[in-house]
């Protein structure tokens, strides 16, 4: 029988899947080293085929096989296959077993469509081919740990919600926790995730207490979404007979933010050209960055100013000018680190490591 130490080395292979809305990244882990990675790119024809997200898991599913194959990865090695997970219901930060409740919510999800969702399919499908191999799906953007104070919107016909870039921010918060030899469970931290949307959370003793519901484009605004608008004027605008449901969404998601400022979701596009001289593109660069200090600043006074550290992650923190404009300005609140790009397929293969050697134990869904 293998001792502790010897097992907690013995190499375990992981499997993740990352699927997206054209492109599915897959990545082979053995124990914490990438042995395998690949961007998958999907055709938008392709794609065009299939009247549902949930429709394609079949053709993504054979496309991530053939890939295997071709790399000549001994998929009888594989103990765990961890899927991006969904909208599925509300549920606690963890690791869960791709059950028949979960496969269900990922089929028909309550929150809306989206290509994340085929992740838990896909890692189901493939695990019941395998020997040894189980499906789980880990942190989805769902996860749940709001205060109920955080809940209150202002007024009983709405409700805040938890909806967040919740796999990169606990595993960026991990990881910041483990350099100093410290359990995350145990510190008070911000975390800003800069990407396509934009997500500031407050992590008290390893739970996100309040964030932004990143999904809608509540919060600060970010290279395609809006963010918190005044409500008025958007109550007027909807009502004016001039937008469309359809379009007053769009405007929200998808073509706010440095879309509707600038026509670009390229933030390093517009960093060229602030660096270069146009200054209406350094305005708005500037003036996203000053909304994400802003929220941060917010979420220091959810964790009554005991904060540990500001953790920046995400795409847009490979911007050494974006990130120190925020900085400058929340610097005082406690030592700020920068965690750039995001790793999302490392997390899910650590995520399904520590599961295999039993440091964490699988949840079940049962929302």
């Amino acid at each position: 029988m293998l001792d502790t130490v010897t097992a907690r080395h013995a190499p375990i292979q992981i499997l993740a899947i990352n699927p997206g809305s054209t492109s599915t990244k897959i990545a082979v882990y053995e124990n914490s080293s990438p042995l395998f990675i690949k961007n998958i790119r999907h055709k938008a024809e392709e794609l065009k085929e299939f009247p549902r997200i949930a429709d394609q898991h079949a053709f993504r599913k054979a496309i991530i096989a053939q890939e295997l194959r071709n790399a000549e990865i001994d998929l009888g090695r594989i103990r765990a296959i961890v899927g991006r997970g969904g909208l599925v219901k509300p549920i606690a930060s963890g690791v869960y077993r791709v059950n028949q409740r979960l496969l269900k919510d990922l089929a028909d999800p309550v929150l809306g469509e989206h290509a994340s969702n085929l992740g838990g399919m896909i890692a189901h499908e493939l695990a019941l081919e395998l020997p040894d191999a189980q499906a789980y799906i880990a942190d989805p953007v769902v996860v749940d740990e709001l205060d109920d104070l955080a809940r209150v919107s202002g007024h009983p016909a709405f409700r805040r919600k938890s909806v967040f870039h919740a796999l990169n921010q606990k595993a960026v918060a991990r990881t910041y926790a483990k350099s100093v030899m410290r359990e995350y469970e145990a510190m008070n931290l911000i975390v800003a995730h800069l990407g396509g949307g934009i997500t500031v959370g407050a992590h008290r003793r390893g739970l996100v207490v309040d964030v932004n519901q990143g999904l809608d484009g509540e919060g600060p605004f970010s290279p395609e979404r809006s963010g918190t608008l005044p409500v008025g004027d958007l109550v007027r605008l909807c009502f004016s007979g001039e937008y469309t449901r359809e379009k007053v969404l769009k405007m929200i998601v998808g073509e706010g933010g440095l879309v509707a400022y600038l026509g670009t979701n390229d933030a390093q596009e517009v960093e060229r050209k602030a660096l270069d001289g146009d200054r209406e593109a350094r305005f708005f660069f500037d003036a996203m960055a000053y909304q994400v200090a802003k929220e941060i600043g917010a979420m220091w006074t959810v964790l009554k100013g005991e904060v540990d550290a500001v953790l920046v992650t995400g795409g847009m923190a490979n911007s050494r000018y974006f990130v120190n404009q925020i900085i400058e300005r929340v610097h005082k609140i406690a030592p700020v680190h920068v965690y750039p790009g995001e790793d999302e397929m490392r997390a899910l293969a650590m995520n399904g490591l520590m599961v295999v050697r039993g440091e964490v134990q699988a949840k079940e869904y049962d929302a």
